[in-house]
């Protein structure tokens, strides 16, 4: 036999189940001698193992905490820093959010390139992760206020410069997590011998309570960092110190790879099979299409044009061609990647899903600042509520696997995965119904702010008489030291004219120009004393915070310190700008020349809940000590994050019958050599899904949140209603058992050709 570039055993270990015989041909039992060589770079002996698992899993089962540490605590952050400290407003905040999570699940085909065709998996892990590592400290940077704050006013002077950072710091994040995301478990799988598939199956378990417990401790944690006080120049909310613990674990997650480096097991880039999927369909639809007269007869399936050719060099023998055409490896990929395609089809209806899955992360997060987060005695952060969803699917899954379907396969009801899978879609739905039920709540509490040629004006009586008031249409009287209940809303045009006046003096009118579209305060202290302030508050405070100002009635200006926060000069008879607390009681200190030192200048609020705002007026007692009367501008928010958990508890059960059996089902109905691909082509279903929610978002404009809500939780029950049929026509396959069909197949034709005298059977034999 003539020389080959692959000997025919090379070409049986590209070939499922045809290792073995590989094996023998090469003459021994216990290496793979130089076939062995093509994937192993280090000896058995650095391959140690720890009750009965590769000591190497552990290394790469913290280093998957650590990542999903990273990744998920920053990601519970981000709708908020763009929010609040960025400014953007609710639609980009989501716009940004959802397009880098989208392009976290785009890039995982690009990270399976990579390791396929060029690096291998454990040098596309150590380089995407050092790029990952340095996009989280870019994003932890651009958060500093000070970086910017050159005039130490609290507020950056070129926000430019953070959303640039932002924005590197992000898009090498996406292509660092995506790229890692399809090696990291692949990896893993790798350093297990055959016969250990018991431990793999648990080291997977493993990975999956790795990943999620990763997810849960991060979103606890970071957001209590994140109300932290911080700064060199102001002291702001702390992102930094938020953002800079991911970024700490990033860098220990890739510390801890790397030092387990010589005990993995390490394969060599064998070539990727998705540039031969895309080469063989493009075949096909290109021999088709040149094909298409009506002389060629239809195939039975569109696939099957792509039987006349197929790129056979890595098998080529210079004379021995005939075990090339024996091995069917045409015959065969066409045949895989038609059980491929019919799986992808199933996809296409999958992407809604994750569109209404992501929005826990924007919508529902912006939803919960809306909202009181006091349960019971536990208070709870806007962004720490997708902790639940963590920690439910911890309790979920167990309780899935070992209850819920054994109970319904007891009552005979055939629960097929793609059937899971639609109940999973439809409990997705109605979270979101759930949603808008709570954002119907909401609405109901929120405060009616001025819009268009509107404005609202408050009357704040801070002097010692009575004092009337009168508006074009309404007249309000108020006693000493009190205020209108509400915001009263006019027309611009038709506020003509406002005059006070009090028993006994003349009537002295009001002339201000106001501000439309704007809330303003009418301060009065005397028939012809009195002062218009605007509010500076067009919506209730932000992240569940707390709006305080403070209305000085000495004679001299005072400065007050609440909290570390300074009110610099109020002056007499005004109004000190907003500044934001969060909830709790807050000590505060009036330091003024008029006080008197035996006099008390050390005050506390009341307690401050979430979403409020107030006035404390500073007045003088009969003793000329200060004294605080305290105004409500805003209510705090009533309706409970508690709330919440319905929606949460639905969306996180369709997870479970959705996600994880849509995995499993794909694993399942892929060949050994493509399951890969079926992989990349599950996480573009979840890139796809966040490209939706830009669109509906971005195009919608609704004026009221629960209509979104109800839109996408409509969407996604027709999407439901269609994958149900398309899921009726689905027949279920054994790719092992074609793949051993193939096997036999070949092993049969080699044996005819590999035998140049065939005997001849005994009629033959007789006749001779």
């Amino acid at each position: 036999m003539l020389k080959c570039r692959r000997d025919y055993g090379s070409a049986l270990v590209q070939i499922p189940g045809r290792q073995a015989e590989a094996k023998k041909m090469r003459g021994t039992s216990k290496s793979w001698g130089p076939v062995r060589s093509v994937f192993r770079s280090q000896p058995d002996s650095l391959f140690q193992s720890c009750f009965g698992y590769p000591l190497s899993i552990f290394f790469i089962v913290i280093n998957e905490f650590c990542e999903r540490f990273s990744y998920y605590g920053m990601r519970a952050l981000l709708i908020l820093y763009f929010r609040y400290f960025i400014g953007w407003d609710d639609s980009l905040s989501t716009t940004i959010y959802h397009t880098f999570v989208a392009l976290c699940y785009l890039t995982p085909i690009l990270g399976a390139l990579i390791a396929d065709s060029w690096l291998g998996k454990f040098k596309t892990i150590v380089s995407l992760s050092i790029v990952y590592t340095i996009g989280q400290a870019v994003i932890a940077v651009s958060s500093i206020n000070d970086l910017t704050d050159f005039n130490h006013d609290g507020t950056p002077d070129s926000i430019s410069a953070h959303v640039a950072l932002s924005m590197v710091g992000l898009a090498l994040i996406a292509l660092g997590t995506g790229g890692i995301k399809p090696c990291v478990s692949a990896f893993g799988g790798d350093q297990f011998e055959e016969g250990q598939e018991k431990q793999r199956n648990r080291f997977f378990s493993i990975f999956y309570l790795a990943i999620n417990a990763g997810s849960l401790i991060s979103t606890i944690i970071t957001p209590l960092l994140r109300v932290q006080v911080c700064g060199i120049h102001s002291k702001q909310a702390c992102y930094p110190l938020a953002f800079g613990v991911p970024a700490a674990l990033m860098a220990v997650s890739l510390i801890v790879f790397v030092i387990g480096s010589r005990m993995y097991k390490k394969f060599q880039p064998q070539g990727n099979v998705m540039a031969k999927v895309v080469r063989c369909i493009g075949f096909a639809i290109k021999n088709r299409f040149r094909h298409r007269s009506k002389e060629f007869p239809k195939r039975e399936h569109w696939l099957d044009w792509a039987n006349e050719k197929y790129d056979v060099s890595d098998y080529y023998c210079y004379d021995v061609t005939q075990v090339v055409a024996d091995l069917s490896l045409q015959e065969r990929l066409v045949s895989q990647i038609k059980m491929v395609t019919r799986v992808m089809f199933l996809y296409i209806p999958l992407p809604m899903f994750w569109a209404l899955f992501d929005q826990q992360g924007s919508r529902w997060t912006l939803q919960a600042a809306t909202m009181s987060g006091k349960i019971g005695i536990i208070e709870i952060q806007p962004d720490q509520m997708q902790t639940v969803n963590a920690i439910l699917i911890v309790i979920m899954v167990p309780i899935t696997d070992a209850l819920v379907y054994p109970l319904i396969a007891k009552c005979g009801f055939n629960f097929t995965p793609l059937k899971k899978m639609t109940v999973g879609m439809f409990l997705a739905s109605m979270a979101f119904v759930a949603a808008a039920v709570v954002q119907v709540e909401i609405d109901k509490t929120l405060p009616v702010f001025p819009r268009g040629s509107q404005v609202q004006v408050k009357v704040m009586n801070i002097g010692n008489d009575n004092m009337t008031i009168s508006f074009p249409g309404t007249t309000v009287t108020l006693d000493q030291m009190s205020q209108t209940n509400d915001f009263m809303t006019f027309d611009v045009d038709k506020l003509t004219s406002i005059n006070i006046s009090s028993a006994g003096s003349l009537v002295t009118p009001v002339t201000h120009s106001f501000e439309q579209g704007h809330r303003h305060t009418l301060l009065v202290w005397a028939p012809n004393h009195h002062r218009v302030v605007k509010d500076g508050l067009n919506q209730k405070p932000v992240k569940g915070e707390n709006g305080i100002r403070f209305v000085n009635t000495f004679d001299e200006s005072f400065n007050v310190t609440m909290n570390g926060e300074v009110y610099v000069n109020v002056a007499s008879h005004n109004a000190s700008e907003y500044q934001f607390f969060p909830s709790g009681v807050k000590s505060f200190t009036i330091n003024s020349a008029e006080i008197s030192q035996q006099c008390e200048n050390d005050f506390k609020s009341s307690y401050l809940e979430y979403g409020s705002a107030y006035t404390y007026v500073i007045a003088r007692k009969n003793d000329g000590c200060p004294e605080v009367k305290i105004f409500e501008d805003i209510a705090p928010n009533t309706v409970n994050m508690a709330l919440q958990i319905p929606q949460y508890f639905l969306l996180t059960c369709g997870e479970v019958v959705f996600s994880v059996t849509g995995l499993e089902f794909s694993y399942s109905q892929a060949p050994s050599n493509m399951k890969s691909v079926l992989q990349a082509g599950w996480l573009l279903t979840v890139a796809v899904g966040n490209i939706i929610v830009l669109i509906v978002a971005g195009a919608g404009q609704f004026s009221e949140q629960w209509a979104e809500y109800v839109l996408f939780a409509a969407l996604l029950l027709v999407v439901c209603v269609i994958f149900a049929i398309m899921a009726r026509f689905y027949t279920y396959i054994n790719p092992a058992e074609i793949e051993a069909q193939f096997d036999e197949d070949e092993k049969k034709k080699y044996l005819e050709k590999s035998n140049p005298y065939p005997k001849s059977d005994s009629f033959s034999q007789t006749q001779m």
